[in-house]
């Protein structure tokens, strides 16, 4: 799908195939949305993209395929490669898909098999930091009510006198 950008400045260097959006940065392309103070673009001979935006924090937001459900992630830098669908998040980043949160120094997201991968970059745990994960628990379907239970014991019961 077509890439679509808007920013306050943009560099656009045709030999070099790279692109340098800065000032309130936003691509869209498909479901995917990206915020940023700055966004570079490089284009890969094949015509695949390799975006790196940079902010406090950057952002993306991206549909989830065949769900109404959004998985949203913020970092200090954010890089989208086109080709493998991978965002990754780095500083202290954070993602969320529905109600579940992961957060660490590094996240990478695989929006083709929907895959997350959180950890600490080397060098900058203190052993206290870590990476931490919120896990929802699954909404399961609701157990009848009892008083429709019990009116259905009744009906099935003989009628007579009471």
């Amino acid at each position: 799908q077509p890439m679509r950008l808007e920013a306050n400045q943009v560099n656009i260097d045709d030999a070099r195939q790279i692109s340098t959006f800065s000032g309130n940065v936003s691509l869209t392309q498909g479901t995917l949305n990206i915020q940023a103070d700055t966004l570079v673009v490089v284009e890969e001979a094949d015509g695949a993209k390799l975006g790196t935006a940079t902010g406090r924090p950057a952002s993306f937001r991206q549909k989830r395929e065949g769900s109404d459900e959004n998985v949203e992630g913020y970092g200090e830098r954010i890089t989208y490669d086109t080709r493998s669908e991978t965002v990754e998040l780095f500083g202290g980043a954070r993602m969320k898909r529905g109600a579940d949160e992961v957060s660490g120094e590094h996240i990478t997201y695989n929006s083709r098999t929907e895959i997350f991968q959180a950890r600490n970059l080397p060098g900058t745990a203190t052993g206290k930091e870590r990476v931490r994960v919120i896990i929802q628990p699954r909404k399961e379907a609701a157990p009848a009510a009892p008083e429709a239970e019990s009116r259905t014991l009744e009906s099935s019961q003989p009628a007579g006198p009471r």
